[in-house]
C-alpha cells in the first residue's frame, strides 16, 4: 500500500507541471497529458551577430527604410539569428529571421606587401639559411603591438623547458606544458609562411610559422593539427592550431619559437608567460641575444659575456642494426644504456618487436 501511495505521488509531481504549464500553440494543446510529462524542450544556441549601422540606432533608418520594409513586409528591422563562415576567414554570412541573409566583413590586420618578398619558403621549416649574424644590426627596435595591431600569449599554460642547452643540445625555444586538444592562438598579427605535418618537420611536428611585419617570425610546434594554410593571414589570438605530442616529444605541450632573420632567441624577452602580458610594446632586439645562453634576468653585460661561450658541437647519435636474436635488454646492456631510454629515443614500446636489419637510436 505504501509502495502504491508512493507511485501515486510521484506520478502527480511529475503531472503538476504537465498540465498548469501555459500551451505555446495550439499543437501542445492537443498532446496527451502522459506525452507532455515526458517531453524536453529543445534548446539551440545561436552564433548571434548584432549588426547597428551607427552608434545611434535612429540615424540613418529614414533612408533606408524602403529596403528594410521590403526585406521584412511586416515593416520592422530584420533579427539576425545566425552566422555562417565561409571559404574567407574575414567574412561571415549573416542570417535574419525573415529568410534574408548579407555578408558581413570582418576587421582584416593591415600587413605589408614585403614581408612575404623576402626569404619567403613554405617548404621547409627554415628560411633564412644564408643570412649571416655577423651581418645583423648590433640592436635594432621591433614594435610588437599598436593601435591596430594587437599580441596574445600563445598557449595557456606554465613553461617546463626553457631557452638554452638541454641533453646537449640548443633547445631554441621554450615548452609550454598544455593539456591534449587545448587551443594555440597566433601572438601577433601574421602571414602563415609554413604550415607542414609531422613528416616534412623532423622534430617539430605538426608546425606553423608566422611572419610578422616587424620582421620576426614565430614558431609554433607539435601541434595534434594545424586550422591555417600557408598564405592566411591571421590575427593575434586567433587560434592556428591544437597541442600535440607530435614529432620529437614526450607529451603534450607547445613548443614555442621567437626568430628575427632566422636567428632564435629566448621568448621569455617577449612575454612573461607566468603573469600572462607582454613585457612592452616595442622591444629592443640585440645582436649578443641570439646565443643560446643568453637569456631574461640576465643584464646587459651578463648576456654579452655568455653570448662569447663556444657551443660545444652536438653528439653523434649512435645506432644499432637489430640483428637476429637481439632483444631490447640485450641491445641496452651492449650499449651501457636502458631499455627505458632506447625506448624514448625511438618512440616505441618496450612491448614492441624488433625486426631483424631495423635501426636503433641507443645514445
Amino acid at each position: 500500500m505504501k509502495r502504491l501511495t508512493l507511485l501515486s505521488l510521484l506520478l502527480i509531481a511529475f503531472a503538476l507541471p504537465a498540465f498548469s504549464q501555459e500551451p505555446a500553440q495550439d499543437t501542445i494543446e492537443k498532446k496527451p497529458w502522459f506525452k507532455r510529462i515526458f517531453s524536453r524542450p529543445t534548446v539551440v544556441v545561436h552564433d548571434t551577430v548584432f549588426i547597428y549601422g551607427s552608434e545611434n540606432p535612429d540615424e540613418g533608418i529614414d533612408d533606408d527604410s524602403d529596403e528594410l520594409e521590403e526585406m521584412h513586409p511586416d515593416g520592422g528591422i530584420p533579427i539576425p539569428v545566425d552566422t555562417l563562415s565561409t571559404d574567407d576567414r574575414y567574412q561571415k554570412v549573416i542570417l535574419f529571421d525573415n529568410g534574408s541573409w548579407v555578408y558581413l566583413d570582418l576587421p582584416k590586420p593591415d600587413l605589408p606587401d614585403f614581408i612575404s618578398n623576402d626569404h619567403w619558403m613554405t617548404d621547409h621549416v627554415h628560411a633564412y639559411y644564408d643570412v649571416n649574424i655577423k651581418e645583423l644590426p648590433e640592436e635594432v627596435d621591433l614594435v610588437l603591438c599598436d593601435s591596430t595591431h594587437g599580441w596574445h600569449i600563445p598557449g595557456i599554460g606554465r613553461i617546463t623547458s626553457t631557452y638554452k642547452m638541454r641533453w646537449g643540445r640548443q633547445h631554441q625555444g621554450i615548452d609550454i606544458g598544455i593539456p591534449f586538444g587545448e587551443p594555440i592562438y597566433a601572438a601577433f598579427d601574421g602571414i602563415v609562411r609554413v604550415a607542414l605535418p609531422t613528416k616534412l618537420t623532423g622534430g617539430y611536428g605538426n608546425v606553423v610559422v608566422l611572419r610578422h611585419a616587424n620582421g620576426l617570425e614565430t614558431y609554433y610546434g607539435h601541434m595534434t593539427h594545424y586550422v591555417v594554410e600557408t598564405g592566411d593571414v591571421v590575427a593575434a589570438g586567433e587560434i592556428i592550431g591544437y597541442c600535440g605530442s607530435t614529432g620529437h616529444s614526450t607529451g603534450p605541450h607547445l613548443h614555442f619559437e621567437t626568430r628575427y632573420m632566422g636567428q632564435s632567441f629566448d621568448p621569455e624577452r617577449i612575454f612573461d608567460f607566468r603573469e600572462g602580458v607582454l613585457r612592452d610594446t616595442t622591444f629592443t632586439l640585440k645582436k649578443h641575444y641570439f646565443s643560446i645562453y643568453s637569456h631574461v634576468g640576465q643584464s646587459d653585460n651578463e648576456s654579452e659575456n655568455a653570448s662569447k661561450q663556444v657551443t660545444p658541437p652536438a653528439p653523434k647519435r649512435v645506432v644499432h642494426v637489430v640483428k637476429k636474436g637481439e632483444t631490447l635488454s640485450s641491445i641496452a646492456k651492449k650499449h651501457h644504456t636502458t631499455v627505458k631510454k632506447i625506448c624514448n629515443l625511438n618512440k616505441i614500446s618496450a612491448k614492441k618487436t624488433l625486426r631483424i636489419g631495423q635501426r636503433l637510436i641507443v645514445k
